[in-house]
Parts: C-alpha cells; structure tokens; sequence
C-alpha cells in the first residue's frame, strides 16, 4: 500500500461515487430522490447577468449554493425575490428544508431577515470573520 499525494480528476469523481453509493446505501426510499440543480436569474434591459441565486436540491433538502446581487443594485428587494423565488420552488418541489452558508462579510443578517436561524458558526474563519450554516425549516 502506499499513500501519494495527487489531484487527478478521474480518481476524485471514483472516490465521491464511492461515497454516494455509501450514503444511498443508508438511505431509506423514501428519502432518497435525484439531485437537481435550479437557479434563478435577473437579467436588466441590455440583457446583461445583474443577479442570481443557484441551488442544488436532494434527499428532499435544497442547499443554496450561491446568492449575488450586483453591488449597484444591492438593497433593491432584488435579493428577497430571489429567496422568495427559491423558497417558493423549494416547496414545489417537496423539500423540507433550506440551508446555507454565508460569511460574516457576506450577508447573515439578510439571511435572518428571510427567516433563516443560524446552526452552527465556525469562529475566526477566514481569520478575523466568522463562517455562519443555517437553515429555515419549510
């Protein structure tokens, strides 16, 4: 046996195939389901990308992967659409929950004006900020 270290693209997708066959293996039916990316995207007159949330919905949860607004149009209402958005297809879709992640220069308070409630932060990450998970329970 030997231990080596690598990046290797081919070997890295093996090992997480591994992993996920591990975790459907102790899953029940019921709670397995197929992942599913989703986004939404604002567009201004010129057609240009000016905001946007994506998320990847599975095992009946959606993780938000991302939330920008573009900085001239920050405090707008652009950004609670888009959660509302989400949300709204969250439910469609029958998860049971949300979660995220956001930084202490990012955005925790907005999130907690959208009813998301913190669930654990990890202090000083990256060093002099805070790392907040959350959730909103649907």
């Amino acid at each position: 046996m030997e231990i080596i270290q690598q990046w290797n693209q081919q070997d890295s997708d093996y090992i997480r195939k591994k992993v996920i066959e591990h975790n459907m293996r102790c899953l029940s039916e019921e709670v397995k389901s197929p992942l599913e990316n989703v986004s939404f995207m604002i567009r201004n007159e010129e057609n240009e990308l000016v905001g946007g949330v994506t998320a990847t919905i599975f095992w009946h949860h959606m993780h938000i992967d991302f939330l920008w607004v573009s900085e001239g149009l920050r405090h707008g209402g652009y950004g609670s659409q888009l959660i509302k958005k989400i949300e709204d297809l969250a439910i469609e879709k029958g998860c049971r929950l949300i979660v995220l992640d956001t930084f202490s220069f990012q955005a925790p308070d907005f999130y907690k004006k959208q009813g998301f409630k913190v669930i654990g932060v990890v202090e000083d990450h990256p060093k002099g900020h805070h790392q907040y998970f959350m959730e909103k329970r649907l």
